[in-house]
């Protein structure tokens, strides 16, 4: 009786696991039972995740600077009307003025008449962008933290806090912008090396080596000072020498996987080379490429700050933590100009930091192919660590 009860009982645990391993679908997305367990495992790790969610919060503020600090207001009334400057460009002649330029609605005589047509102007949080020059500070430039800057003004008399905001903005799209296009490449190079091998896999090799002993700092600095700078310019020039950190990984998955069944049994089939290399052993390729990634993010951020501090960075004016860390540098009585930099710059490298070990981590084979699930699951979990069987 016992073992028809032990036969009886077999299903509903193999029905149970069998519920637990089925592939979950929610609406246009659906992930497989691997890919729960790195999710699981990711989140797992408290440090990780919550540096992801601050990062991307304050990421997503930036991609809204022109409404949270700029000098032109979001929205004016004027005669009955209203106009939004951020969007369009309204000349001083339009609000009652004389000229047919921009209109300054910095300007006195500008918000005047608006004020007697029985108008208003709604400002942002921070009245100031990155570019605007404050030129009635009482205590000349650079000016200390208040309540109408925050983060005082450096020596140009423009706003800390608005120049932090954009350059934050700038940084982070210049090192994603980077790590895809590094990645694009680098895995395209890594895949041709590893499938075909042979003298393809050692004429790249041996570039990829040669290109790697070149010294990129000072091969920067020159390039940089002979040509005019300019963003799209730097971002080819860092991408000249970034996409090789890419190439090693997916190049020894691709020697790896070239010779397993499937791969044979796809060429027998007929597919052609590119299908097989994208189709079927990429995906196995993409673990590595990821896990890279956000440490190819931090360094991509940190360079354009060393270049931008050296002076050789982004063109003058633009907002740059590195010009920053520069004013702190050449002007040690205005501490706050130093330290906005460092703590801003110490952040972001952090949380990038953090979600690049969270990523590792999930992606680890050690603990996706033999941590159960309940074990990733359990919200006892502490210290963000998840330990595999």
């Amino acid at each position: 009786m016992d073992a028809r009860v032990e036969r009886a009982a077999a299903p509903s645990s193999a029905l149970a696991e069998t519920a637990a391993e089925r592939p979950w679908h929610g609406g246009l997305f659906s992930l497989s039972p691997l890919n729960r367990r790195r999710l699981r495992i990711f989140k797992a790790n408290r440090r990780g995740y919550y540096s992801l969610l601050i990062f991307t919060t304050l990421f997503v503020i930036s991609l809204f600077a022109e409404f949270i600090a700029n000098d032109k207001p979001l929205l004016v009334k004027y005669d009955g009307a209203l106009y939004m400057p951020i969007f369009k460009m309204y000349t001083e002649k339009q609000f009652g003025g004389e000229f047919e330029t921009e209109a300054d609605y910095r300007d006195p005589a500008v918000v005047q008449f608006i004020h007697d047509k029985g108008g208003w102007l709604l400002w942002p949080l921070i009245p100031y962008s990155y570019s605007t020059h404050k030129t009635d500070s009482p205590g000349g430039c650079p000016g200390k933290p208040s309540w109408e800057n925050w983060l005082g003004t450096d020596d140009q008399c423009r706003d800390v806090t608005a120049r932090v905001i954009y350059g934050f903005r700038i940084s982070v799209l210049f090192g994603l912008i980077l790590t895809a296009l590094s990645a694009v490449i680098g895995v395209t190079a890594g895949a041709i090396q590893g499938y075909f091998g042979g003298w393809t896999d050692l004429s790249l090799q041996r570039f990829i080596e040669i290109l790697g002993s070149l010294p990129r700092l000072y091969i920067l600095l020159i390039l940089s000072a002979i040509l005019s700078p300019s963003f799209w310019l730097l971002l080819g020039i860092m991408l000249f020498f970034e996409w090789t950190a890419f190439v090693g990984p997916v190049r020894a998955e691709f020697l790896r996987g070239r010779n397993f069944e499937y791969v044979r049994a796809a060429r027998a089939l007929g597919l052609s080379n590119a299908q097989i290399m994208f189709k079927h052993i990429l995906p196995n390729a993409v673990v590595a490429t990821v896990t890279f990634a956000p440490f190819i993010l931090d360094g991509a951020i940190a360079a354009l700050t060393a270049l931008d501090y050296l002076g050789f960075g982004l063109p003058p004016g633009s907002p740059s933590l590195g010009e920053l860390l520069q004013q702190g540098k050449q002007n040690l009585q205005a501490p706050w100009l130093g330290l906005t930099g460092f703590f801003v710059i110490a952040l972001m490298l952090s949380l990038l930091v953090f979600v690049g070990e969270a990523v590792r981590d999930a992606l680890d084979p050690r603990k996706t192919l033999h941590t159960p699930f309940a074990a990733v699951a359990d919200p006892a979990v502490s210290g963000g660590t998840v330990a595999a069987e």
